[in-house]
C-alpha cells in the first residue's frame, strides 16, 4: 500500500485549504530527545516516493529530504530527555507535535496525526489515522523529516558521548548500548524513566 492525497483531498472538499502531516520518531530509545515534523505540502509539488521512514533507506530519504525542503512548509521541534522523564513518552511526543505545529510559517487549518490520539493542548481540526505514515503522503513526509533530524541529533550526541553506539543505534537499547551502559554509566541524555536506565540508576 502506499501512501496518497486522498486523507488530503478530503480534508480539501471539507474546505480546509492547509492540512498538515504529523508524525515523531524516537518514543522507544534510550536515550536523546523525541523528535516531531509537521508538513504541509504543495498538492502540486509532491516528491515521488514518499513513504513511512522506516520503510526506506537512508540514501532514499537523504535524496527526498532537499525535495521536501524545497516544495513544501517544514516544521520540525523536540521534547527533551528532561520532559520525558517529567511528562511520560506519550505525553512528551504530542508535546513535540504540537511545538511543531507551532513552528510552520503559516498555521495550518487541518492536521493529520498520525497514530489514534489527537495531543493534548491542539486547538486545531485534526483527524488521527493509524499507520499514517504509509497511508498519507503528508504523513510520510513528516515521517521522513522528523528521522533525518533526530538522527542528526543522535550522531552530535555520539561524538559527545562515545561509546554508546549511538551513531548506528541511534539511541535504541541495541546489545552494544547495554553493554556500554553497564560499563560507562548513564549520560545525561538517557532516559531515566525507561526501566533498563532506571535499573542500572537503582543498582548504583
Amino acid at each position: 500500500m502506499e501512501p496518497d492525497y486522498s486523507f488530503e483531498n478530503s480534508a480539501r472538499a471539507r474546505g480546509y485549504a492547509r492540512i498538515a502531516g504529523v508524525d515523531e520518531v524516537g518514543r522507544g530509545p534510550l536515550a536523546g530527545p523525541v523528535t516531531a515534523a509537521a508538513v504541509v505540502l504543495d498538492p502540486t509539488r509532491i516528491p515521488e516516493g514518499l513513504n513511512d521512514s522506516k520503510k526506506l533507506s537512508r540514501k532514499k530519504r537523504e535524496q527526498l529530504y532537499p525535495l521536501i525542503m524545497a516544495a513544501a512548509d517544514v516544521s520540525i521541534a523536540h521534547a527533551s530527555v528532561e520532559e520525558i522523564d517529567e511528562h511520560n513518552i506519550l505525553r512528551a511526543s504530542h508535546i513535540a507535535m504540537v511545538r511543531a505545529l507551532e513552528g510552520l510559517k503559516i498555521p495550518p487549518d487541518y492536521c493529520l496525526i498520525d497514530g489514534n490520539m489527537i495531543p493534548r493542548g491542539l486547538s486545531l481540526p485534526a483527524e488521527t489515522i493509524i499507520a499514517g505514515d504509509t497511508r498519507s503522503v503528508s504523513i510520510s513526509a513528516a515521517s521522513i523529516m522528523a528521522k533525518i533530524c533526530r538522527d542528526c541529533v543522535m550522531l552530535s550526541l555520539a561524538q559527545q558521548h562515545p561509546g554508546y553506539g549511538w551513531e548506528t543505534n541511534m539511541g535504541y537499547g541495541s546489545k552494544s548500548h547495554m553493554l556500554a551502559l553497564q560499563n560507562l554509566g548513564v549520560t545525561p541524555h538517557h532516559r531515566r524513566s525507561f526501566k533498563p536506565v532506571h535499573n542500572i540508576l537503582w543498582q548504583e
